[in-house]
């Protein structure tokens, strides 16, 4: 199993991102795209701030649990284009993307 963690930043010079779009209509297309492929869960958070009151680095993230790293390659190959085409409608910046193996403990 690996978690991808999609991160789209934020802080005092973040790019402006359109929530109701991501979660309507993004995050579904997310869903139906990749849940044959392998997408086991998905789970959104959005940001509400740091310890110190700085603004978070990023404002909203996406969680992604798939069964294997290839299944996650595949799922990319085959749908990856038009999930990352997507962006730009709800955000103009550049999201990071990391792989995660989670641990237990």
């Amino acid at each position: 199993m690996i978690l991808v963690s999609v991160m789209y930043p934020g802080g005092s010079d973040a790019q402006p991102f359109d929530l109701d779009y991501y979660l309507k209509h993004h995050m579904p297309l997310v869903r139906e795209r990749w849940s044959s492929m392998g997408l086991d869960k998905v789970e959104v958070v959005r940001a509400s701030g740091t310890p110190d009151g700085s603004p978070a680095p990023f404002q909203v993230m996406a969680l992604l649990t798939f069964r294997s790293l290839e299944d996650f390659q595949k799922a990319g190959a085959a749908h990856g284009k038009e999930i990352f085409g997507d962006i730009p409608n709800f955000f103009k910046g550049q999201p990071v993307v990391q792989i995660n193996e989670p641990q237990s403990f």
